[in-house]
């Protein structure tokens, strides 16, 4: 494995695993009632994300240029790693307006 497929990969692995413990954190986040640092936390997330997606995206052209990047473990974990961040990215987001949809009905309750 080329250092430079090795550098690409660990920084997919990398940058999506600090994307998926941001979409994590803003579930807890969404369940304590703090729907704006949620919100944050995907923002977050999202940034990092994007430089895995981007880093991805590299090899991908790569390849499609003519360019053997090969089908290493690596590669392959670092792929999984990246779909895993954007399924939890999806999760998060529908768990926060459930979270919300909560929060107001508690609400609606509370004053009646």
């Amino acid at each position: 494995m080329s250092e430079e497929l090795e550098m690409a990969c660990f920084q997919i692995i990398s940058s999506v695993g600090t994307a998926r413990s941001s979409y994590i954190e803003a579930i807890h986040k969404a369940k304590e009632g703090d729907f704006e640092g949620a919100k944050a936390c995907i923002e977050a997330g999202q940034k990092e994300f994007l430089t895995g997606h981007e880093a991805h995206f590299g090899l991908i052209q790569k390849e499609s240029e003519g360019e053997a990047v090969g089908g290493y473990l690596l590669l392959i974990h670092a792929e999984d790693q990246l779909m895993s961040a954007e399924s939890f990215k999806i999760i998060a987001q529908e768990m926060i307006e459930n979270y919300k949809r909560i929060a107001e009905l508690e609400k609606k309750l509370e004053r009646n």
